[in-house]
């Protein structure tokens, strides 16, 4: 199967703008799995609820997810995409899924990063999205530093780690490498690039959007500059082996019993 990313600079508060970008530049491509990065559509910063509440949008029914699902079912491609996402008079730092076949999925950030607590609520549940090809675990941005989500997303099936991200810390790329290796899956983190400024806060992507083997293996990655399209051919068989050495596998080397701590509040 194909599976990429697509690193863009959004504009922010420009969604139409934002959208139609993403849809011109994957036009081109069809049949694949793609990562865009978080927030694609409004940019990152907001400065206050109000202006959250004005570019947010329901999931499905919103003009994002039209639009897109529209393109999925075009190109035939899974679409994984960041939004800020308006339900039950809430907002939440989502990650969108559109399959192929159009299916919406929604996933809400469990892990928010700084300012993000000011503005979004947290979510409640991780989330695997089965399509035709492969299990899709969804994860946004500052879920990379918490091992135990590419875990529990792999424990409940997940072959590919589907990762939209506005990286500013350094080492969030080599970690996803590192999650890779833990669980014997890949991984797509689609980051975006520039800087934004808003009011006293600005703050600088990383870009590095990168593709990753379970081997901990980088097959395609972009720069920290440039907006760019990647797609690799991967075997998707390669997740299903869990094997570390003839005598050790990744799942049945597991001591649970052992792990309670990993559940317990830090005394």
């Amino acid at each position: 199967m194909r599976i990429g990313f697509l690193q863009l600079r959004p504009r922010f508060g420009a969604v139409k703008e934002n959208v139609r970008k993403a849809i011109a530049l994957l036009d081109k491509v069809s049949d694949a799995t793609i990562v865009l990065p978080e927030l694609f559509n409004t940019s990152y910063l907001f400065r206050n609820k109000e202006e959250l509440a004005a570019l947010a949008e329901p999931v499905p029914g919103g003009y994002t997810t039209s639009e897109l699902q529209k393109l999925a079912k075009r190109r035939q491609l899974n679409l994984v995409f960041g939004m800020a996402q308006k339900y039950k008079g809430k907002f939440y730092n989502s990650a969108v899924c559109i399959t192929a076949k159009g299916k919406v999925e929604a996933y809400q950030k469990v892990h928010l990063f700084d300012r993000e607590k000011l503005f979004f609520t947290r979510g409640k549940s991780f989330k695997v999205v089965p399509t035709a090809e492969a299990k899709l675990g969804l994860l946004v941005c500052f879920d990379w530093i918490f091992p135990e989500v590419a875990r529990t997303l792999v424990l409940n099936g997940a072959q590919i780690l589907c990762h939209p991200a506005n990286l500013v810390l350094p080492y969030a790329q080599d970690a996803m490498k590192i999650r890779c290796i833990e669980n014997r899956v890949f991984a797509v983190t689609a980051n975006r690039i520039g800087s934004e400024r808003r009011g006293t806060v600005a703050l600088t992507f990383t870009g590095g959007s990168q593709i990753v083997n379970p081997a901990g293996e980088v097959l395609a990655s972009a720069s920290d500059r440039s907006e760019s399209l990647r797609v690799v051919e991967i075997d998707i068989r390669e997740a299903n082996n869990k094997s570390v050495t003839l005598n050790n596998n990744l799942f049945e080397d597991r001591a649970p019993s052992l792990y309670t701590a990993l559940v317990r509040k830090r005394q």
